[in-house]
């Protein structure tokens, strides 16, 4: 779950969906616009792949430094690395599907519900009927059945439940990728992007007007004098005779 929030925290900073503070440094790269279904692959494969290396120090710090005994440290090795791979693939999904809510589900899903029904520290007997139920399927049950049956039953399949936590691994990968991609692709589907896309105002070209330049073009008979704007050559009325308005006749006395 702890590794499954830093990696969605990191892809959604490098693709610039979110800030990253260093102290008191705000680091934050241009926005790089990827669908639901991209983030989660891209989760999902660095999951995938920082599972080697976590698998691996766990086995130098219990195997090297604490010295713990493995007789079986290869499979220990190989079913540990898909726990934490598969397991990290579900955080990511309930992640990605529900936002920041997912949160809480992880927590309780891996963590409030798992912990009650691991079969670790008290038995399933003693539990209520409820935790019972939620023992048949929820993932921290499967994985200390396993690692039991590898420490303690010299990885028998069916001594104490190798076989069940395989099976239910691969369960759970497969409801983990049906449930995340096909939500996310439906997610993408509908628009309901992250960010929305920068939709662009609409140009609305004004009709431009004949007169509205020159408000004396068509009262006048001679244009290029009063095409002149008010603030241009000073428009003058025309000469010569045409300037001359006829007069009413004078009468005779």
């Amino acid at each position: 779950m702890l590794s499954a929030n830093v990696i969605s925290g990191q892809v959604d900073h490098a693709l610039g969906y979110t800030h990253n503070d260093m102290g008191p440094l705000r680091l934050h790269r241009p926005l790089i616009r990827a669908t639901r279904v991209q983030t989660l692959a891209i989760s999902s494969t660095l999951m995938a792949g920082s599972s080697l290396l976590m698998g691996s120090l766990v086995m130098v710090g219990a195997v090297g430094l604490m010295g713990m005994h493995a007789a079986h440290l290869p499979l220990l090795w190989l079913y540990s690395v898909c726990v934490i791979a598969v397991s990290g693939i579900g955080a990511l999904t309930l992640l990605v599907v529900f936002g920041t809510p997912g949160m809480l589900v992880v927590t309780l899903v891996f963590v409030g519900m798992a912990v009650p029904t691991a079969n670790a520290t008290m038995p399933l007997q003693a539990l209520p009927g409820f935790y019972r139920f939620l023992a048949e399927f929820e993932p921290l049950r499967q994985i200390t059945g396993g690692i039991r049956s590898i420490l303690y039953y010299d990885a028998q399949a069916d001594a104490a439940g190798l076989t069940r936590g395989w099976v239910m691994m691969a369960v759970g990968l497969a409801a983990a990728a049906l449930f995340g991609f096909g939500m996310t692709s439906w997610y993408d589907r509908k628009g309901l992007h992250r960010i929305p896309a920068e939709t662009k105002p609409e140009m609305t070209a004004a009709p431009a007007l004949r007169n509205a330049a020159h408000p004396r073009r068509g009262h006048c008979s001679e244009w290029p004098r009063c095409a002149s704007p008010p603030w241009g050559r000073e428009v003058r009325a025309p000469s010569g005779p045409a300037a001359v308005s006829p007069s009413r006749p004078s009468s005779s006395l």
